[in-house]
């Protein structure tokens, strides 16, 4: 571990040396190259310097313990020594989370997609509550919301709804919440006051750049359609609704939230080239090795990941077996503790995977 954390001190120097040079500074894409790979080694490296401090300062209480003769002395350098021994335990673990290899799609947007399960008009209900919810926790952290597509119902539900997230670190976060969420309550419209199961599945998708997804105009079928839905007497009246095909892969988006034609088919395009990208990087992984992937972060969108029960206040995150009796302020968006248990929980796994592998 401590060959890799100098060879990364040493290009972390190298890389300081590099984004101030007048030369590079001109050359701008080469210079932003050199900002993030420094940005993304700065936490490591600033904690590996704490651990070689902390390292000299127990050398020096040895190197004195080895001279000193006053017993206060003495018993003062053992506590010192002891106390470094505890930091440097506490550190080495911290680097060694740290050094687990970041996830490549931790700092791209999202598009959410949250489509009502089993359940009926409970289940749209509850889909509604979920985005109502995430759109708090992005407000949280001041991150960036777009609607792209919705389905409505008259009661006030969200058969399905697909947003775009954008801001610092979003898939970081929000990659836990892809799955099935099951809600337990007795929903409104039930007289006798019976608790009630319902599904809704959230997919989480990384937003793909240009470059990352290159769609063959071939390989698309794109229809135009009738809207459906809430909207007014616009409704049903112009073919603004897009429907895209990709054929290779039969990915079908629908997307009919604007009255253009042109800014849904855009949007259309933004959900597909995320989906696809999705698509091929979990074939890809599936396929290098099911027993690398982290079922934390990745798993099966089929599989139940947490249950939210309304007549005792609780969520539970299945995965980690973690729940929390702050039901309404979680429903509100106050999802730090929920999420920060997730990403240890996965540096964890991923951790114990590696060093399976050595």
């Amino acid at each position: 571990m401590f060959k890799k954390l100098d060879k990364m001190l040493e290009r972390y120097d190298k890389l300081t040396e590099l984004t101030g040079d007048a030369d590079v500074i001109a050359r701008m894409d080469e210079w932003k190259s050199y900002t993030k790979e420094l940005a993304d080694m700065q936490e490591t490296v600033e904690k590996y310097r704490e651990y070689k401090k902390v390292l000299e300062e127990q050398t020096a209480a040895k190197e004195l313990l080895e001279t000193e003769t006053d017993k206060e002395m003495r018993e003062m350098l053992n506590e010192e020594i002891y106390a470094c021994k505890d930091r440097l335990e506490k550190i080495g673990a911290e680097l060694r989370m740290l050094l687990v290899p970041k996830d490549p799609d931790d700092d791209k947007n999202v598009i959410v997609e949250i489509r009502g399960g089993a359940g009926g008009e409970e289940a749209s209900l509850f889909g509604y509550e979920l985005y109502r919810m995430y759109l708090k926790y992005a407000e949280r952290n001041r991150w960036k919301c777009e609607e792209l597509d919705s389905n409505a119902t008259e009661l006030g539900g969200m058969k399905e709804v697909v947003f775009s997230i954008t801001g610092k670190g979003v898939y970081s976060k929000l990659k836990y919440e892809s799955g099935v969420h099951r809600v337990q309550r007795v929903p409104e419209t039930e007289s006798q006051g019976r608790i009630h199961t319902s599904t809704v599945t959230v997919a989480v998708l990384p937003e793909a750049e240009d470059v990352e997804v290159n769609i063959d105009e071939k390989d698309l079928k794109i229809d135009t359609l009738r809207s459906s839905g809430a909207g007014g007497q616009h409704v049903n009246k112009t073919e603004s609704c897009i429907r895209m095909t990709h054929l290779p892969t039969g990915i079908v988006v629908l997307c009919q939230d604007e009255r253009s034609q042109t800014k849904n088919r855009e949007k259309a395009m933004r959900i597909m080239k995320s989906r696809l990208y999705d698509y091929y990087q979990s074939k890809y992984q599936k396929e290098y090795s099911d027993n690398r992937r982290s079922q934390i972060g990745t798993g099966d969108r089929s599989e139940r990941i947490r249950t939210y029960n309304f007549p005792q206040g609780r969520v539970t995150d299945h995965r980690i077996g973690l729940t929390l009796y702050t039901l309404e302020s979680f429903m509100l968006g106050d999802l730090d503790e929920m999420v920060n248990a997730l990403q240890i929980a996965d540096r964890e796994a991923k951790l114990a995977a590696g060093n399976d592998e050595e």
